[in-house]
């Protein structure tokens, strides 16, 4: 450990998923290095925070203020020089990061699909029965469930994995969504988990992507994450990313984005909330060999085409949220 000669602790929210994602970045930086099994905890010791969207059950994020705020302790903590790396879901993180803060690397991509749960073992939307109850608190699939099934009611249902289950299970709704990659990532093998075609219900941009953030300068910080990043997941998500930015994407705003690097397509999307309007584009893309910079414009580029379609509908979106 001559290279690690001070711990370089992990910033993380103290979720479940959160700390099982912080656990993996350990792992592969521990192995990347070749730092034991034992001594891993020492060298890059976990710091679990919780951050003000976990505090915030009784609302949706749209309520409270936006999804920086699952990130905004996290960022403090690496600012502050707590922690030398801060791990995120990328689909929460902000398009413009913090001065002071970049990212250092992004994971392989774990499924991006959404996974429908229903009480009923319906595995299809459109088998769900007429007027049931549909819990979530993600205005992008909200607004993407209403727009194939006006008839559903949608209620709000915060909580991390475990609890959405549990009130899945006692009842408190017919059905919810949950993503493919975090139950993977915690293990849930879910006999009553159907996921849908990424093509019926887009994802979120950048969903199933772990992201880990360094303090801007910090030359070992970067080195040490260099083995763990996975380019085809950076330059796809980037595209995602850019798409967000061009329509100024946050929670506030039901958009979705894929790109597909088996197919080579790049879909996106943003909806009405309550789901009665969709503007879709798509283009064929093949991102191996781009740079960052060429993903993002391409990103920025369909996000254009897209507010050209909807035209004064799209700030009527913006208004309403």
């Amino acid at each position: 450990m001559s290279a690690l000669s001070s711990p370089l602790p992990i910033a993380t929210r103290k979720s479940p998923l959160a700390l099982a994602q912080a656990l993996e970045v350990q792992a592969l930086l521990a192995k990347a290095h070749g730092v034991s099994e034992a001594d891993k905890e020492a060298a890059f010791p976990i710091l679990g925070l919780v951050s003000t969207g976990d505090k915030i059950q009784d609302r949706t994020l749209l309520e409270a203020g936006g999804k920086g705020l699952f990130t905004k302790e996290i960022d403090e903590a690496q600012l502050d020089g707590r922690a030398a790396f801060a791990v995120h879901s990328m689909k929460d993180v902000p398009t413009t990061l913090p001065a002071g803060l970049e990212l250092g690397a992004i994971l392989e991509r774990e499924d991006p699909r959404d996974v429908l749960i229903s009480s009923g073992g319906e595995t299809r939307l459109e088998d769900l029965p007429e007027g049931c109850v549909f819990g979530t608190a993600s205005l992008r699939r909200q607004s993407q469930l209403l727009n194939l099934r006006p008839d559903i009611k949608v209620i709000p249902l915060r909580g991390n994995v475990g609890t959405r289950l549990s009130k899945l299970a006692a009842g408190e709704v017919h059905a919810t969504f949950l993503a493919k990659a975090g139950l993977n990532r915690l293990g849930h093998q879910l006999d009553n988990a159907a996921p849908i075609d990424p093509h019926t219900m887009l994802p979120a941009a950048a969903q199933g992507a772990v992201g880990v953030t360094i303090r801007t300068g910090d030359e070992q910080a970067r080195a040490l994450l260099a083995p763990l990043h996975h380019v085809p997941t950076a330059r796809a998500i980037t595209a995602e990313r850019g798409f967000l930015a061009a329509l100024d994407g946050s929670c506030r705003t039901p958009i979705a984005a894929y790109v597909n690097n088996v197919s080579m397509d790049f879909t996106a999307e943003v909806l009405t909330p309550d789901g009665q309007m969709k503007w879709r584009e798509s283009r064929s893309v093949d991102m191996s060999g781009l740079s960052l910079s060429d993903a993002d414009q391409i990103g920025r580029e369909l996000g254009a085409i897209v507010k050209s379609a909807a035209g004064e509908h799209l700030s009527k979106v913006f208004l309403a949220s």
